[in-house]
């Protein structure tokens, strides 16, 4: 009865994993945003469309050429491979954590052939003997108060705290291709620009020779025609210099040279920015993988607490081999030849210097720390969101305002060439109104895509198409895909 009672005993304490169990924090988060109103939904828990494939959000952008180039980055970014290679670190280490909960068994052959000296042989002759064993090692350590599981589920938090971090730079990755594509296609729209307007303004000069040859011009029309010209062919080689650079960088995204990778200019009639719906605060924990990453990170220091705190209770370590040895390696499987052990050991802190107290205080800071971090994590999500959402509402207000400014810089560009032609203005004028309405059509298109750059954020402060449900399957299945 007494054994029972302290197979019971061991088998109650072994349930009872020391330190406190997890409990997500309470956030506080306000119930809508404050720039979210007049969107339309197309989207549904923070994941696109149903029509749309699940986590490859950028086809709602409906660009071939984007989309390729999203495989692309996927495929070669060497930041991706590196993260990557950091998760399956964290993988490892999380079985090896899993594997200290089993017992270890160890099978250690050895061979030994040894010589005694004559003065220290009880017979006073000396002897050459051999010695063979044949042992299998038993080493378990019983996890009374689940120090080891504590462990275990610490590295399994830290592992799925990586996957958790690569989903989160696998989302700025694909925003980032996004941006740099789409400052590449308005890059594209402003040479065409510009190159319309250098033709536009070789034409004037003709115009103002012609007229200048027939008196009715003087020098000065000439002259500031001359330098139109030279200043729009200037801008041409400036935004030729600027698209390399995005280009470059481009390539650097897609993980391929920079000096062999190009893409050509495209000429897309329209940039669309599509609407996308923010959902409620609330719904940013499950969004975001860097919160997730953020709370796995909380869940292991809490376990880390937890083992800490079991280093104060005894540890029973079980111990034992069996085997064979012999003097003769013929004989080594005799039955007679076998022989076994087996008992517990017992440690039981009694005196350390402070040493497991450091620890569990050391712990309970980084749980602190883990805590402080996941909370800030959670305010710059909603930070970036409002941010987005503020910047989408008043470039589309800057848009419309621009817009109408373009339509009335055009009128005023033909109005001021009729009164030039009828020689009621200088040249100066044409000028002027045709700086306008250049300066005017840049400036639509710079915010067409400062817009689609706000849209990107968006998507990204939201957490894109990732889905946190994917952290729940177990390691063994997890793909690095």
């Amino acid at each position: 009865m007494s054994k029972l009672s302290l197979l019971l005993i061991i088998i109650f304490l072994a349930g009872c994993a020391a330190g406190p169990e997890y409990r997500r924090p309470d956030t506080t988060t306000p119930v809508e945003y404050r720039y979210a109103e007049g969107y339309e939904v197309i989207w549904q828990n923070g994941l696109p469309a149903d029509e749309l494939p699940k986590g490859e959000w950028w086809r709602i952008y409906h660009d071939p050429v984007l989309d390729e180039l999203q495989q692309r980055a996927a495929d070669n970014n060497q930041e991706l491979r590196a993260a990557l290679a950091r998760m399956d670190q964290a993988r490892a280490q999380a079985g090896i954590s899993e594997a200290e909960l089993m017992p270890r068994l160890d099978l250690q052959p050895s061979a030994q052939r040894s010589r005694t000296a004559e003065d220290l042989s009880p017979m006073g002759v000396s002897e050459t003997t051999n010695t063979f064993r044949l042992p299998l090692d038993l080493n378990y350590e019983l996890d009374i108060r689940g120090r080891l599981r504590r462990l275990s589920e610490a590295d399994e938090a830290e592992f799925e705290a990586s996957a958790a971090e690569v989903e989160s730079f696998r989302l700025m990755l694909h925003s980032d291709v996004a941006r740099t594509y789409f400052s590449l296609l308005t890059l594209d729209r402003e040479i065409q620009l510009i190159e319309q307007t250098v033709a536009l303004r070789r034409e004037n000069k003709r115009m103002v020779t012609s007229r200048f040859q027939h008196g009715l011009s003087d020098k000065l029309d000439l002259s500031r025609a001359d330098t139109e010209l030279a200043v729009a062919e200037a801008e041409v080689v400036m935004l030729r210099q600027q698209r390399s650079e995005v280009e470059h960088s481009l390539a650097l995204l897609l993980g391929e040279p920079a000096s062999s990778f190009e893409l050509p200019p495209t000429d897309a009639d329209d940039l669309h920015v599509p609407t996308v719906d923010p959902g409620l605060p609330a719904e940013l924990i499950q969004r975001r993988p860097d919160v997730a990453a953020a709370e796995r990170q909380l869940m292991a220091a809490n376990a880390r607490i937890g083992a800490a705190e079991a280093a104060f209770f005894p540890a029973i370590r079980l111990t034992g081999a069996a085997g064979y040895g012999s003097n003769e390696l013929s004989n080594l499987l005799n039955s007679g030849n076998h022989f076994w052990n087996f008992g517990p050991q017992l440690s039981l802190p009694i005196f350390d210097g402070g040493r497991n107290r450091a620890r569990l205080e050391q712990a309970k800071a980084a749980h602190e720390e883990a805590l402080a971090r996941y909370q800030q994590t959670i305010l710059q999500a909603m930070q970036e969101v409002e941010n987005a959402l503020a910047a989408l509402a008043i470039l589309t207000q800057q848009q419309e305002t621009q817009q109408r400014a373009l339509r009335h810089a055009r009128e005023t560009v033909d109005l001021s060439h009729q009164r030039y032609r009828a020689g009621l203005v200088s040249y100066l004028e044409v000028i002027e109104s045709e700086r306008a309405a250049h300066t005017q059509q840049r400036a639509v298109l710079q915010t067409r895509n400062q817009q689609l750059q706000a849209n990107i954020a968006l998507i990204k402060a939201l957490g894109g198409g990732w889905d946190s449900d994917n952290l729940a399957r177990p390691r063994r299945n997890m793909s690095r895909q």
